[in-house]
């Protein structure tokens, strides 16, 4: 049997309620400018022709409750929450009906963003990389069942940095719903257990400094934490 030159950090598995297993993170696949509030807040328009992505490493998620540091190479560090879904069985090409059957659970999660990088990147029609898939940046709280929670749209989605508001939505806010984002994603990709999508931030995206403390909700789902320490 073949050993590996080193061993790899190991990637975190997210808690699922009721559940004495975690659930193993494979990909992460985020949907860009799905509200269009927080589109319009950062100088864009909405493209209502078709939903669109980029992705963040496994290597780059931690749990909620975490104290992390700020980041290199940032002067404007970004939150964004997020409704994170997990996907529980195989999915391709599949219609909007079939696409809740696909999903697992359900959670809160934080987009954390270099934005200076992104803004950057993005004037130069190049990779959003160094501003998204930033270490420690895909933040999960525990899951719950989609048999026991649904995305219904009245659901509440805020958050708060040391205490005060900034983010405050409901998902009907969406524009590209969930199994529109199942459906359309899996034309692209077989999607299988362990793939998460980020389904987008509402308006009131912001930056954060070290000392900070983010704490986030949606309506019947466990709350999500971050807490900031000064720069390595």
């Amino acid at each position: 049997m073949s050993q590996t030159l080193f061993t790899l950090p190991k990637i975190p598995g997210i808690p699922v309620k009721g559940e004495a297993a975690t659930y193993p993170i494979g990909r992460i696949f985020c949907v860009g400018r799905n509200y269009a509030a927080h589109a319009a807040e950062m100088g864009n328009e909405v493209d209502r022709e078709a939903p669109f992505y980029f992705t963040k490493s496994a290597a780059n998620a931690i749990l909620s409750g975490e104290t992390v540091p700020y980041p290199p190479g940032t002067e404007n560090f970004h939150y964004e929450m997020e409704l994170a879904l997990a996907i529980g069985k195989p999915a391709f090409r599949v219609p909007r009906a079939q696409a809740w059957d696909a999903v697992y659970a359900y959670g809160c999660a934080l987009d954390m963003t270099r934005r200076d990088q992104q803004i950057r990147e993005r004037d130069k029609k190049r990779p959003w990389d160094l501003g998204k898939d930033v270490e420690d940046s895909a933040v999960f709280a525990p899951f719950t069942r989609a048999s026991e929670w649904s995305p219904e749209e009245d659901r509440r989605i805020h958050l708060e940095v040391n205490g005060e508001t900034k983010q405050d939505a409901t998902l009907a806010e969406l524009i590209w719903k969930i199994d529109e984002i199942i459906s359309h994603l899996s034309g692209f990709y077989h999607l299988r257990p362990g793939d998460l999508i980020l389904t987008g931030t509402p308006a009131g995206v912001g930056p954060v400094m070290a000392g900070d403390r983010l704490t986030g909700r949606i309506d019947g789902l466990d709350p999500i934490s971050l807490t900031l320490t000064e720069a390595e």
